[in-house]
């Protein structure tokens, strides 16, 4: 994902040092089942449609903007499916980054899927038991949005 104009304004004064920043995730279905994937341009990697939210957006609203931004499909977030602290991520420069997710399961309303922006190198529709290979933690996006279950997010204790 390009780096939003806020976050290159904080990294012109905070170096390289870890920034804790927001996410969304959205994974969206349509009438037929199927999870809309996109292909990142940067690693290659299969991924949900994500991104971070600018300043003061709300994460529901950041999660369908980044769906169309990125595929031209137009979607409406039914409800939180996960939210998730992300492992440490060091970027290529030298940028450290973790996000705290909040993954959305959404439904596509229109649109024609298609690479919408440079960030992807291919986008397209899934069946959920023929998905391209991916990393567990997308895997577990997918499986609680398929799911009837609250939204997931770490149990805590005070013992």
């Amino acid at each position: 994902m390009p780096t939003p104009d806020f976050i290159r304004t904080i990294r012109a004064s905070a170096g390289h040092q870890l920034l804790w920043l927001p996410g969304v995730s959205a994974v969206v279905f349509d009438d037929r089942g199927r999870v809309l994937l996109g292909q990142r341009a940067d690693n290659h990697k299969w991924t949900v449609i994500n991104g971070i939210p600018e300043p003061g957006e709300q994460p529901a609203a950041a999660a369908v903007r980044e769906v169309y931004e990125e595929t031209a499909v137009r979607c409406v977030a039914e409800r939180v499916a996960l939210v998730k602290t992300g492992d440490r991520v060091t970027y290529g420069n030298g940028d450290i980054c973790q996000f705290m997710d909040i993954t959305f399961r959404c439904r596509a309303v229109g649109g024609e899927a298609r690479v919408n922006d440079d960030e992807s190198l291919d986008v397209g529709w899934y069946e959920v038991d023929a998905l391209p290979t991916m990393d567990e933690h997308q895997l577990v996006r997918i499986k609680q949005a398929l799911s009837d279950e609250p939204t997931w997010f770490e149990p805590t204790s005070f013992e």
